[in-house]
């Protein structure tokens, strides 16, 4: 069993890719994931390893916290997926430098609607961007992002850390803010995995599962 939470994520990258190797390209993005399968069913299972956008985003210095799945699994989730989701503070001044790790990556940026957007700073500071790049798409959130009654910008700055080889700090939320997300957006996902996760969280009993 491996504790060590970014040695989980690596592992799970790495299990997503060979699950997904062989498999033709369909055309469906994470932004067309079944609200019950996930991004696995999707091309973002192609490749996928969020890796090289985390040491991007680490080496420009910004801070970006994980959410969604991948955060699912730096908790000890057994399920997979295929995009790699994000919150940053969405200040303007940390706009160039999250833009810059974005582009080192060879990230390409789109509106909700799919729209294309330019690779700039201010592209980011809308509460919601997609991204592409060839390792990981996903969404890139600010606390703009309504998020039902949820204060998203106390869910930022609660983000937990895991520290990994070479300095690599990797920052994401909480297990009890991610579930309390998931049961914000209550897809059938969603719910199976923030039972998951209360199920193994630390300190509960087998008797109590």
């Amino acid at each position: 069993m491996i504790t060590d939470p970014l040695e989980r994520l690596r592992d799970a990258a790495r299990r997503t890719r060979e699950l997904a190797r062989g498999r033709a390209a369909t055309g469906l993005g994470h932004e067309d994931a079944d609200d019950d399968v996930g991004t696995i069913g999707t091309d973002g299972a192609l490749g996928f390893d969020p890796f090289p956008l985390l040491e991007a985003v680490h080496r420009h210095g910004v801070r970006v916290v994980v959410i969604g799945q991948v955060a699912g699994i730096l908790h000890g989730s057994a399920e997979l997926t295929g995009d790699l989701d994000l919150l940053w503070d969405g200040a303007p001044g940390h706009a160039p430098a999250l833009a810059a790790a974005f582009a080192s990556v060879g990230a390409r940026f789109a509106d909700e609607a799919g729209t294309p957007l330019a690779p700039r700073p201010d592209s980011l500071l809308r509460p919601k961007v997609r991204f592409t790049s060839p390792q990981a798409g996903g969404d890139c959130c600010t606390p703009a992002l309504p998020w039902g009654d949820l204060d998203v910008r106390e869910i930022f700055e609660r983000g937990a850390a895991a520290a990994g080889p070479g300095g690599l700090k990797v920052h994401y939320v909480t297990r009890e803010d991610l579930n309390r997300m998931r049961r914000a957006l209550g897809r059938p996902k969603d719910l199976r995995r923030a039972a998951e996760l209360d199920a193994t969280a630390p300190g509960r009993g087998r008797d109590q599962r």
